[in-house]
């Protein structure tokens, strides 16, 4: 029986062999998952993007080309304009509540940047809204919209993996 029992077991080497083998598994793999998280990341920014923006295009569409914000409302105004519904004139309560919600659930979250996870707004009339990411950077809005134009990017001047900015999606 004891001849049996050592027949099965497997030698220090062998299991030093498996050791090593998984560590270079690992170190293959560990930089190509992180690249892909990374890569999750800026496509849920651009789909992010893509949908604040159709929104900001369906409400100046329904409101006779008059941009969400439009008057220089707060940031909460901008958000009830597009989360709820409106009147032909943008408000979000009284009567003839028929267009909209353009949004549902709010404000998408930023997915990239120092600031993940925030879904605020800077409101800004600046004419290149790039300008307001540098002169306020400000770590608790995710977005930057010119309610002048329409225009709305992500607040992070952070690259990304082909070193373009953020800020230029």
């Amino acid at each position: 029986m004891n001849t049996r029992s050592q027949a099965r077991a497997f030698s220090l080497v062998e299991l030093v062999i498996v050791v090593v083998i998984i560590g270079v598994i690992a170190a293959i793999a560990v930089p190509r998952i992180s690249r892909g998280a990374r890569g999750a990341g800026e496509a849920a920014l651009r789909g992010n993007l893509a949908s604040l923006r159709n929104s900001i295009d369906m409400y100046a569409a329904e409101h006779g080309g008059t941009w969400p914000g439009a008057d220089g409302m707060t940031e909460q105004a901008l958000i009830d304009q597009l989360t709820k519904k409106t009147n032909a004139s943008g408000a979000t309560t009284g009567s003839n509540l028929i267009y909209g919600p353009y949004l549902r659930g709010g404000f998408p979250p930023i997915p990239v940047g120092p600031n993940v996870g925030e879904n605020g707004v800077i409101m800004t009339t600046a004419a290149d809204i790039t300008t307001a990411i540098n002169e306020d950077l400000d770590p608790t809005k995710a977005w930057v919209y010119n309610y002048q134009t329409g225009d709305i990017i992500a607040n992070t001047n952070d690259p990304d993996e082909k070193g373009d900015g953020f800020e230029t999606y």
